[in-house]
């Protein structure tokens, strides 16, 4: 963490100042007549985006929610390493790890060949790969992740916070207005204000509201999908049990009673566990059976057998019918009308896409819709990009959401299913065929899989061999490197935070860096003195030279061996009121673990390369380092010249 660039202050680093004349947000007023976003809902996604959009003081954002106040008790628990990685972007991630549940290995039980009436143990693997990122899986109470979003949001520069009690009643958009098109409705069914209604014009709206989104029925859309007629439970339990592996992540088959997944819940104690029922009637809804907790306790003893489950407490449970849904679009424009128009509503989360929670996956993905959402309202917003940014958002992840979609029918349809009988029991499933569908899955469930298609702002991977480890469309992959200015030892990844800023990773060659004809010196030299560098176009004038486009270059050299004053004055540049310098913007690669991280992401040790990163922390780019025209062309497509 970087601070008292613009002079000396105590108290709590992380607690922002205010920008001077700007307006801080109070709990409990009523709402202001125009916003530049209004967001429709405190779930996570709701709560992802605001707390990024909070890190802008001159965009005059507010979230509304239905409910009384924050979430006390959340269903959502898993929380996959892509997302930790996202958390550490917020600043959060080493608070999640303290508290949460680690989930390190998977076991599987199947019926006992000697006797099908019992359950032994199939299998146990680790739960992720190895190296597949430097964070864990972790499990954690949704609304502990609230709680960190909230905090966040409240040591902005206007110490936002949710405006509760705000129901929905409408939103329409003028699609003749250039300045705040869309108007919303809301009625405050607080008990001082109840019956009240505020009108708000915005310029964007985000509906976060969940599955029975009220912005998603006003753009006239509606989820679409089907249901797999299987109802399922869900209950956090405190219980003594006999069952070996009640802390471990553990999916059970039995012969004839079903299938559990156990969840181990963070503090040592507590434990989830996902209980399949019986199968429904062709349109019959799990809320018509009347079904109870003793219901799911009972079950849950029979599919354990030959072990004990005494339950003493149950902390929450419910019901659920597996169904996967999806909208068409995740915005505003229907049909042909992509580059018509700018899109001025946007849904996300649960709003747009549905499914079983078993895989973990609802609450990491609709966290990741709004990260990809956030930034380029922003860059729209300020100035910075062009309003088509805009169209991209819904057309990664809508994409994203039909992957999930596939993956989560087959898993639950493998997890339904029976134990196989015989080879030719077309119904059944072997047990073994479970878990290594799971281990093929792996990357999926862990977040790191996702891979956006070329775009303007994901470009087609012409020179991907330069950094094979690092794929166009993926999210940056961390490594550890080493701080020259400090000999810091630090993972690289760490440095894209989310502010909004792009990233530029210039991964020297084998040439020495410090030399007068470098490659690398030679880029600095383009960025920092070219009309047609980047950060010169894009970056406003008396704004700091990292404010848009923060360059980093990792060299091969031990730490030890490189002079910080020889190298290019952009990598240790004047910043702030005073002009201090930063000394945080050259690493080295780290030599004490054998592989470092030109081993680590397949990066040409010879020439080297330039990898760009995008705000949400996804590769954008990969060039050679003198590809300085090709770098100007990429950014050139979509962002907007400053003064």
């Amino acid at each position: 963490m970087q601070f008292h660039l613009n002079g000396f202050r105590t108290g709590d680093p992380a607690i922002l100042e205010p920008l001077e004349g700007a307006e801080i947000d109070a709990a409990g007023a009523p709402l202001p007549d125009k916003v530049d976003v209004l967001i429709v809902g405190c779930g996570p996604a709701g709560l992802t985006l605001a707390a990024q959009l909070s890190a802008f003081p001159d965009i005059t954002t507010r979230i509304v929610e239905q409910k009384d106040g924050p979430l006390q008790l959340g269903q959502a628990d898993g929380v996959a390493c892509r997302t930790m990685e996202m958390f550490n972007a917020f600043d959060f991630a080493d608070r999640v790890m303290k508290e949460a549940y680690w989930v390190n290995e998977t076991t599987f039980w199947k019926p006992d060949g000697g006797a099908k009436n019992r359950i032994a143990r199939g299998g146990r693997i680790e739960d992720t790969e190895d190296g597949l990122s430097e964070f864990p899986h972790v499990i954690l109470n949704q609304a502990r992740v609230h709680d960190f979003y909230l905090d966040v949001m409240r040591r902005s520069p206007r110490r936002l916070q949710p405006d509760y009690s705000r129901r929905l009643m409408d939103v329409t958009i003028d699609e003749t207005a250039s300045d705040h098109p869309v108007t919303v409705w809301l009625e405050r069914i607080d008990a001082e204000h109840a019956g009240q209604v505020e009108v708000v014009k915005a310029r964007y709206v985000v509906g976060c509201d969940g599955a029975r989104s009220g912005v998603r029925k006003s753009l006239g859309q509606a989820l679409k999908g089907d249901s797999a007629n299987q109802a399922w439970g869900v209950m956090d339990v405190l219980a003594v049990t006999d069952f070996p592996d009640i802390r471990l992540k553990a999916a059970i088959h039995s012969a004839t009673e079903g299938s559990i997944l156990i969840i181990p819940r963070e503090g040592g104690y507590l434990v989830r566990l996902y209980i399949e029922l019986d199968k429904l009637n062709a349109d019959e809804r799990v809320a018509d059976r009347n079904l109870t907790a003793d219901t799911l306790v009972a079950a849950a003893k029979r599919i354990i057998h030959p072990y004990t489950l005494d339950v003493k407490e149950i902390a929450w449970w419910s019901f659920y019918d597996i169904g996967q849904r999806l909208t068409d679009r995740f915005d505003d424009i229907r049909g042909g009308g992509v580059g018509t128009r700018t899109p001025r509503v946007f849904i996300a989360g649960d709003a747009c896409h549905t499914h079983s929670p078993k895989a973990g996956q609802g609450m990491n993905v609709s966290m990741q819709d709004t990260f990809n959402l956030g930034w380029k309202l922003a860059a729209v917003l300020r100035g910075q990009a062009a309003p088509d940014l805009l169209d991209t958002y819904s057309a990664e992840r809508h994409a994203i959401a039909k992957e999930l979609i596939d993956f989560d029918r087959d898993f639950a349809r493998m997890f339904s299913a029976r134990p196989k009988e015989a080879d030719d029991d077309a119904e059944g499933i072997d047990p073994a065929e479970f878990q290594r569908y799971f281990v093929k899955q792996g990357r999926f469930t862990a977040g790191t899989a996702t891979r956006y298609r070329p775009s303007a702002i994901c470009a087609e991977p012409a020179h991907q061999r330069l950094a094979e480890g690092l794929p166009i469309g993926m999210r940056f992959h961390s490594a550890p490197v080493v701080r020259l200015a400090d000999a810091k030892p630090l993972q690289l990844g760490h440095v894209v935070k989310a502010d909004g800023r792009w990233r530029l990773f210039a991964f020297a060659g084998a040439e020495d860096p410090a030399a007068a004809g470098s490659t690398i010196r030679a880029l600095c030299d383009f960025l920092s003195e070219s009309p047609a560098s980047p950060i010169r176009r894009y970056t406003a004038s008396g704004e700091d030279i990292d404010s848009v486009i923060d360059v980093r270059a990792v060299f091969q050299n031990d730490h030890r061996t490189l002079a910080l004053d020889a190298l290019p004055p952009l990598l240790l540049p004047a910043k702030g009121r005073y002009g201090l310098r930063d000394y945080e913007k050259m690493f080295c690669a780290d030599l004490s673990g054998g592989k470092d991280i030109f081993d680590l992401r397949g990066i040409d040790r010879t020439n080297g390369c330039i990898v760009v990163v995008r705000p949400d922390q996804y590769v954008a780019h990969v060039l050679p380092l003198d590809a300085h025209r090709e770098l100007s062309a990429f950014f050139d497509g979509f962002m907007l010249p400053q003064g």
